[in-house]
């Protein structure tokens, strides 16, 4: 029997008061929040489903042929956020009846799919994330001696890795995420009453989130250091600057993953700490948390559908295929000349200056560098 215990629900979180002597709190949401939370999730949903599919449209458009190496880390990235958004409807839907999760007989089944998911999503963008990272640190540091972990077929066999491991680690949601019903509603909620669980929470935490984010630093520590070393060594001047502007992408990604992921990882940890010393708190402190987790929540969905824009104004690479893309939307049947018109820029930032002339030649040149799979 639950008795009287107040709820504290957010989307990956629920708090209990404590029942052996603490605060009886009643509880109060941010003002406004079954208005403004839809409209965030909406908004997220919109924005993050075009844009991934609008992503994942323009990478695959060349075939792998094409394509940089990096770009498979990239379609990934977008499938998984693209999967993620998905699901936001439900939790719009849910907001806007003051967080209770009334879908019918579906709704156990809705709960831990979602929430499911969710879990993945999180996983697999920082899992992802790190191997671009270290695929950076590969073809700028190290080269030479990567040539067979930077082929097409390895970086393949790690992302079906990395989903196999990220669609496991998201099991736990599955099993302790469940529908409870109340006298007015049901509400979707985690099983916060097992040690266990939350200490497998804690866990996640550091596997997923800290220690990825430690061998991130590691790696463009390394890169910043190489580059600092020999930014006047011999060597291809254009080469050299896809890289610098390829690894500027992945960093601004990575930053972007970081900031939105960060606040909620750290508002997770305390409460489940927390929860696992039976701290007795406050009223305030425990509003404090709810409303913490509530934003840093609608933060880390935000994460979801910042990339395809990152990509838009600073890969250069995927202007120009999205270019192509939309030039052959309507069927011109010179889409060769479309190309070569195409590829005639000049880039400040990058240093890349290609001309129309040389006709077949100079095409495949260009063809060619766009395969060094940087």
């Amino acid at each position: 029997m639950k008795n009287d215990t107040e709820y504290y629900y957010y989307y990956f979180e629920n708090f209990t008061e404590d029942e052996s002597g603490g605060p009886n709190c009643s509880y109060k949401s941010l003002q406004g929040s079954n208005i403004f939370l839809p409209l965030i999730y909406y908004l997220i949903f919109f924005t993050g489903f075009w844009g991934n599919l609008f992503v994942i449209s323009v990478v695959m458009s060349k075939g792998k042929r094409a394509g940089r190496l990096v770009d498979t880390f990239v379609v990934n990235l977008a499938l998984a956020d693209l999967i993620f958004v998905l699901t936001l409807p439900l939790w719009a839907i849910s907001s806007s009846q003051n967080n209770f999760w009334n879908f019918g007989p579906a709704s156990d089944v809705l709960c831990k799919l979602s929430s499911y998911i969710i879990s993945v999503n999180r996983f697999s963008n920082i899992f992802f994330l790190t191997c671009m990272s270290i695929d950076r640190y590969l073809a700028i540091v190290k080269l030479m001696d990567s040539k067979y972990l930077r082929s097409s077929r390895c970086i393949r066999i790690t992302c079906a890795a990395l989903w196999i491991i990220s669609l496991v680690l998201g099991i736990p949601s599955l099993i302790y995420r469940k529908v409870e019903a109340y006298s007015n509603g049901q509400s979707c909620l985690e099983d916060n009453s097992s040690a266990v669980f939350l200490c497998m929470n804690l866990t996640m935490v550091l596997l997923t989130f800290v220690f990825p984010v430690l061998i991130i630093v590691l790696c463009y520590g390394s890169i910043i250091m190489h580059l600092n070393k020999h930014c006047v060594a011999a060597g291809n001047p254009r080469a050299e600057a896809r890289r610098r502007h390829s690894l500027k992408m992945v960093l601004c990604i990575i930053l972007a993953f970081v900031v939105s992921w960060l606040p909620f990882n750290i508002f997770k940890s305390i409460t489940i700490i927390l929860q696992l010393t039976n701290a007795t708190l406050s009223c305030e402190t425990l509003l404090w948390q709810s409303n913490g987790l509530l934003i840093s929540c609608c933060l880390a969905f935000f994460n979801s559908c910042v990339n395809p824009a990152i990509y838009f104004f600073l890969d250069n690479h995927f202007r120009r295929r999205a270019a192509l893309l939309y030039k052959s939307c309507p069927g011109k049947p010179k889409l060769l000349q479309g190309f070569n018109s195409s590829v005639s820029f000049t880039n400040g930032g990058t240093s890349e200056s290609c001309g129309t002339s040389g006709g077949r030649t100079q095409l495949q040149t260009f063809q060619s560098e766009e395969r060094t799979n940087l």
